[in-house]
């Protein structure tokens, strides 16, 4: 699709009718070539198989790991994606993620929540259509700049600058990328998530985010209290999510399976086991129960039988089962397998610290039984990486002997070590991590669930403390709006941000010399053009 093409097929459509006098066939072209993609299935489809090109790069060289930042609105999704054009050129190998806990702390009509899906299940799959309507809009913004200096090289007679700006727009990039979206644990059975997913699809998303938690019990996976579902429950799930996705014509569909059973030491169901082996029986096999002896049974008790012998499960008064300590490795790696083994595509394993060589330990056991297993992974803002990495530094030197009489480990987030050689050299294996964990760690994609809950946070007290303080009006403008112009943010001009520039267009290719338009000389953002 070139921009000549458009231009000659909407002129043989016009043509053809005989009475759409003032239809001018380069502002239809333009118009079509600023919404590319017409319903949210065009988009899952485009953005899938970016996905399944970027995972196959991945498999061919580690180097090839992709990334993203959470965002919690289209605004900040649409300006996430906008300053990374601008900045490295290309959207290439960066996504978006959509965090069910955002959702539910920022975008619940209950109010602020915690990550224990009680938001509205509906409210997320309504902010992958919010995100991708902004996105669409980049898109048309920064092509009809394109287009208006386009008209702007005619006039002025240039013919070169003119074809330059017709082989840029036929070359453009969408602003358009894949969205890893959270499902949370489901919100319900698994005909529930299959309808929810359904939603997910529709909206535009490629990626669905799916946890083995208890969808009744979910909690965030950073915090205590976690209780999973049996493995078949779970492969229930991930089916229902791939029929969605193939229901819809979206074969390429990506599924993110999450394991929190690291930090999880509870169920609420015993599995129910067919032959012994089998995955139920691998579930149970976790249980931490007692041998009991029948005649001592106590009123109520439940029992299983394992190797023959009769065993009685701990349970708890909330009526959960407990797992044996330790286990939790283990179980994640079966989670792992049972999951690749069953429709899913890539995995999520929630760690209670970002450390290389406890989640590559995981994904190397995972690896002999599917060799090309890869994840996604929480770089998330639960984690204190400052603290985390000056331990895991400290305590690497004193395994190697190192003197280290000038530090205290129970002091390392002090900024007395800022300057210092351990905590110089924590910061450059946390600049390195992701490079390295997707080398040493089978890490395809990196994000961070929470980033612009907390920039949000920070540059509003950076600005509150100046304007409500001495510096008054000059703490915006030192601050916030010199900056925007000196580092070319585009939302300084933010009616053209919002859509005034394109309402122009439009007026005009509606109206002719009769529209009213908004961009004139007395428009104050003309300010911003110096």
């Amino acid at each position: 699709m070139t921009y000549q093409s458009e231009i000659a097929k909407a002129g043989t459509l016009i043509g053809g009718q005989g009475n759409w006098d003032g239809i001018a066939p380069e502002s239809v072209a333009r118009m079509r070539l600023q919404n590319r993609f017409n319903t949210g299935l065009d988009i899952a489809r485009y953005t899938a198989k970016i996905m399944r090109q970027d995972m196959a790069a991945y498999d061919a060289d580690p180097a090839n790991y992709t990334q993203s930042l959470g965002c919690w609105h289209g605004f900040i999704g649409q300006q996430k994606m906008i300053s990374i054009k601008k900045h490295f050129g290309t959207t290439k190998g960066r996504y978006l993620y959509l965090s069910g806990w955002m959702v539910a702390a920022l975008r619940s009509e209950f109010g602020p929540l915690p990550d224990q899906s009680m938001h509205e299940k509906t409210s997320v799959p309504a902010l992958v259509e919010e995100l991708y309507t902004f996105l669409r809009q980049a898109d048309a913004r920064e092509l009809g700049m394109m287009f208006r200096d386009l008209d702007a090289a005619r006039d002025a007679g240039d013919e070169v600058k003119a074809q330059k700006i017709g082989h840029d727009i036929d070359q453009y990039e969408t602003h358009i990328v894949p969205i890893v979206a959270d499902i949370d644990a489901g919100f319900g059975n698994a005909e529930a998530t299959y309808l929810l997913a359904r939603k997910f699809i529709e909206a535009g998303a490629c990626c669905i985010q799916i946890e083995n938690q208890v969808s009744d019990e979910k909690q965030c996976g950073h915090q205590d209290g976690k209780v999973t579902v049996p493995h078949e429950d779970f492969l229930a799930k991930i089916r229902a999510i791939r029929y969605a996705f193939l229901e819809l014509g979206v074969d390429d569909g990506v599924i993110v399976a999450r394991t929190d059973s690291l930090g999880a030491g509870l169920t609420k169901q015993i599995a129910y086991v067919r032959e012994p082996g089998d995955i139920a029986d691998q579930y149970n096999s976790f249980l931490d129960c007692e041998a009991v002896d029948p005649a001592t049974l106590g009123h109520g008790d439940v029992l299983i039988s394992r190797d023959g012998k009769l065993m009685r499960p701990r349970r708890l008064p909330s009526n959960l089962y407990q797992f044996r300590a330790g286990t939790g490795e283990d179980r994640c790696v079966l989670d792992c397998i049972t999951a690749l083994q069953n429709g899913a595509d890539l995995l999520w394993i929630e760690t209670e610290k970002p450390h290389i060589g406890q989640i590559g330990g995981m994904v190397s056991r995972i690896r002999e039984v599917i060799p090309n297993a890869k994840l996604v992974y929480n770089n998330s803002p639960s984690f204190n990486w400052t603290l985390n990495f000056r331990q895991q530094v400290f305590d690497a030197w004193e395994a190697e002997g190192r003197d280290l009489s000038a530090y205290d480990r129970a002091r390392l987030m002090s900024v007395d070590y800022d300057g210092t050689e351990l905590g110089q050299e924590a910061d450059e294996r946390i600049r390195t991590f992701q490079r390295d964990a997707a080398r040493e760690a089978g890490i395809f994609h990196h994000l961070i669930t929470l980033p612009t809950y907390h920039t949000a946070a920070l540059s509003t007290d950076n600005l509150a403390r100046e304007y409500f303080g001495d510096a008054g009006m000059l703490g915006y403008v030192k601050g916030v709006q010199r900056q925007e112009i000196r580092q070319g943010i585009a939302c300084v001009k933010h009616q053209n941000m919002a859509g005034s520039d394109m309402g122009d267009d439009h007026k005009e290719y509606f109206a002719g010399e009769a529209a009213l338009k908004a961009g004139g000389a007395h428009n104050t953002m003309n300010q911003f053009a110096a």
